[in-house]
């Protein structure tokens, strides 16, 4: 029987486009690789500890709410705040006007660069504005023309006068977010303060942000998972077929078909790619193509991609501890970015990717010292995510994924775990969060190997194509987000983190509907 849509990928890009699809009226069938939907948005719990496994926040970026509202889910979220730690200060974003605090924090660590930091400051209220712009509106993929015409009609209009004397600025802001910063400071330390906890060369626009997307989070009631179950049920309510466990090996853009790891094949009059690029290219047999058109598209993309890597990956310990989360609170928020040292994590010399153990343990001994954690703790946001009197703690850094694959092939890869899980719970107990070491009921870690088992993704990536890449193959202009759905394969359309960059959540949701949209018209025409 032959499908009208196959999405491939149970990620938030895969999930959306099938919603909405099914709401449409249209059969479509969702094949996911792992035992359950959701990729790096997902919850799980041990021995009483609800734990986010991926994303630990979602910001609206005004796409998550007007998603939502528009399939009706019932999902409660709450406000997610954050606070920035070096050493002993910390600093509360609850508002713009924290940027301040941020300008002091700073000062007070390099007081012999108070210029180059107010200088700083001043590009980062620059970018401020232009995120009000860029984001300040429910995004239009999400409203209906009938349905929401007095927002098209009075809201849209105006915000495009804006948004077009906005781009050009933005423009310029797309240079590495250090080589951007060099023209203010040359102070490797304090270029690493503002930049390390970035993927490396993420554009300025982006990195220079957050103190915006900051007060844009937002945090599920109940896990992040709390969202893919929402939309699971309502695709399947729907009318709509999901298959976990189903890999897709082949598919053949001039039959339409694609089959499973199980030998199963499926009909499909459209095909939306919404898992890791590489592997749809890689799954079709470019050899027994026989329309000329197909086959070239097919060889020039995989060319294209194929010495392209993923971004940057996370390394993670989960810690349960037997301590109450007013200890925690007293300190910062729940979603806390803190680098215990004012250094920088230059310091810790070059990455070590191909070294001996000894040299690579010396190195991760001074990183970890000096890296940037991101630390969320559920129970601050929702009492019900850990036993009463404990704390369940979400601990990540940036880590790459070359030297984890090193270290893998030199047979020292539990080792390796054990080590940085030690050398992460030293240094907070060490720093800010005294004795915690000790109070430890339960710990366990996941690594950039974990990140690409799991989420099934090229290098662990986390969001898509690295910022190193010449050319990055993929969208990076929001003007032109629409083509970022489309391929050159017929009725096969792209969504999720692999289409655009910069990628995230909201990218997610907005290809994944676009490419929902693009079949929804196709398939109007041909009936």
């Amino acid at each position: 029987m032959k499908v009208d849509a196959i999405v491939v990928g149970g990620g938030m890009a895969g999930l959306t486009s099938a919603a909405f699809l099914s709401k449409a009226g249209i059969s479509v069938l969702l094949c996911e690789k792992g035992e359950s939907c959701g990729g790096l948005v997902n919850t799980f719990e041990r021995d009483g500890f609800l734990f986010d496994g991926g994303i630990r926040a979602m910001e609206n970026s005004g796409a998550l709410f007007p998603m939502v509202k528009k399939l009706g889910l019932d999902i409660e979220f709450v406000r997610n705040r954050v606070s920035l730690g070096i050493e002993d200060r910390v600093i509360r974003v609850d508002s713009e006007a924290n940027l301040e605090d941020y300008q002091n924090l700073l000062t007070d660590l390099y007081p012999q660069d108070k210029t180059e930091i107010g200088m700083i400051t001043e590009q980062i209220k620059k970018i401020m504005k232009y995120m009000e712009v860029q984001y300040g509106i429910d995004n239009p993929v999400f409203l209906d023309i009938k349905e929401d015409r007095d927002y098209f009609m009075k809201v849209i209009p105006l915000w495009l006068v804006k948004y077009a004397l906005t781009v050009p600025k933005i423009t310029k802001m797309q240079v590495p977010v250090v080589e951007f910063l060099e023209r203010y400071t040359k102070d490797r330390s304090l270029l690493d303060i503002i930049t390390q906890h970035f993927f490396q060369e993420t554009p300025a626009f982006f990195a220079l942000s957050y103190l915006k997307l900051y007060l844009d989070y937002h945090y599920p009631r109940g896990g992040t998972h709390v969202l893919v179950r929402k939309l699971v049920d309502y695709i399947e309510d729907h009318g709509g077929k999901i298959n976990t466990g189903t890999e897709i090996v082949a598919v053949d853009p001039e039959k339409k078909t694609i089959t499973t790891s199980g030998g199963d094949q499926h009909e499909y009059r459209n095909l939306i790619w919404a898992a890791d690029q590489k592997k749809l290219y890689q799954s079709i047999e470019q050899e027994t193509i026989t329309l000329p058109s197909i086959r070239k598209a097919v060889t020039e993309r995989k060319a294209l991609i194929e010495d392209k890597v993923g971004n940057d990956s996370v390394l993670t310990v989960f810690l349960a501890v037997d301590v109450d989360p007013s200890f925690f609170s007293d300190i910062a928020s729940e979603h806390f970015f803190y680098t215990p040292s004012r250094k920088g994590q230059t310091a810790a010399g070059p990455l070590p990717r191909n070294g001996d153990r000894r040299t690579i343990e010396t190195w991760l001994e001074k990183f970890f010292a000096l890296t940037t954690y991101e630390i969320s703790i559920p129970v601050l946001r929702d009492k019900s995510m850990a036993p009463a009197g404990k704390t369940g703690l979400i601990i990540s850094t940036l880590f790459d994924y070359q030297l984890t694959r090193h270290i893998k092939n030199a047979g020292w890869y539990p080792q390796f775990k054990t080590l940085c899980e030690e050398l992460m719970v030293q240094n907070l107990d060490q720093t800010i969060y005294p004795g915690i070491e000790k109070a430890i009921l339960q710990r366990f870690s996941s690594t950039p190997l974990t990140m690409e088992e799991y989420a099934n993704t090229t290098d662990g990536a986390i969001v898509g194509w690295a910022f190193t890449n010449r050319p990055i193959p993929a969208v990076n202009s929001l003007p032109r987000i629409g083509n970022a759905i489309k391929t050159t394969l017929p009725d096969i359309y792209q969504a999720g983190q692999w289409t655009y960059s910069p990628a995230g959540l909201p990218i997610a949701l907005i290809t994944g509907k676009m490419a929902a949209d693009q079949v929804f018209k196709g398939i109007g025409k041909n009936r």
